[in-house]
């Protein structure tokens, strides 16, 4: 050993080799397999620029692309009782509750806000699918039933978006209670002759399917996304047979009268605006519509 050995060599070795790249900068698309930079695919609203499938998108960076300036006001969820089965299984639901918040920053699995889009007020509901699932536990009855009476308060539409997997199992029977609570929440939003419209996003399914994610005076879905009330999986293990080409897809309900429109994700912004104004009977939006500038006063000519 000397000093080219020991000093040297992993000097030079230390120039030329690879840097780690940090695993968070590039997602893979799971339906084409194409590597997608993150930047890149956060500002396509996280659809894929190679096939266009939708990924799932967060409450938030939801609602910072739908309304105008990104700006809206969070508004207020009673808090549910915690764990009131104190279920268990492999882990003890508290402790699932918590790191579902410390992954995804949020208290459960529903966002509703408040905002303005292309200058048409709204109260607006999301699911955060990352947060177990998107399962309906009280905490998404408790949500329901605040953004209908702000909506109701405000004379608003109501505009949800759904990302589920169905009732929230940790909660027994006190989850699929929030079936009939959501469907009266709707029922407040729609006796107070206001628009309530639901987006559904992938996947759709379970007892959400089968309660507010249905009653919607306008039925919209993303492309691709699956609704049902059981999967494919299941009704073709049930049935035993093959099902057809794309069975349960936004494509397949709208061929099939189950769906009004299916909407690119960038193109929701105008559409939902469009929808509202339509249902509420008021003039269409303007892009770009601000206060006109005051004309500058006119000065005299000088005289000659």
């Amino acid at each position: 050993m000397n000093w080219i050995t020991n000093y040297v060599r992993p000097k030079i070795n230390s120039l030329f080799s690879r840097r780690e790249v940090p695993e968070n900068l590039w997602s893979k698309c799971p339906e084409c397999g194409t590597m997608l930079f993150h930047r890149e695919l956060s500002e396509n609203l996280n659809v894929c620029t190679n096939c266009d499938h939708h990924m799932a998108i967060s409450p938030r960076a939801r609602f910072e692309s739908l309304f105008d300036g990104g700006a809206f006001t969070e508004i207020r969820v009673p808090e549910p009782i915690v764990d009131p089965l104190h279920f268990r299984d492999q882990k003890k639901y508290p402790e699932r509750l918590k790191a579902a918040q410390k992954e995804t920053g949020a208290r459960d699995t529903m966002l509703v806000v408040e905002g303005e889009i292309l200058r048409t007020p709204a109260v607006v509901a999301a699911h955060d699918f990352a947060f177990m699932g998107g399962s309906m536990g009280m905490a998404v009855g408790n949500a329901m039933i605040a953004a209908a009476e702000r909506a109701v308060k405000r004379k608003l539409p109501l505009v949800v978006f759904t990302a589920a997997g169905g009732a929230r199992m940790q909660e027994g029977i006190l989850s699929l209670m929030q079936m009939p609570r959501t469907t009266v929440a709707v029922e407040m939003v729609k006796e107070a002759g206001l628009p309530y419209i639901v987006v559904m996003t992938h996947p759709t399914t379970g007892g959400v399917t089968a309660s507010y994610a249905m009653l919607g005076d306008v039925q919209i879905a993303e492309p691709g996304a699956l609704i049902c009330f059981a999967g494919p999986r299941v009704i073709e293990q049930t049935i035993r047979e093959k099902l057809p080409e794309g069975f349960q897809r936004a494509e397949y309900l709208l061929d099939h009268g189950m769906l009004d429109r299916v909407v690119h994700r960038r193109r929701m912004r105008e559409e939902l605006a469009t929808l509202i104004r339509l249902l509420m009977n008021r003039p269409a939006a303007v892009k770009g519509d601000l206060p006109k500038p005051e004309p500058a006063p006119v000065q005299a000519a000088a005289a000659e």
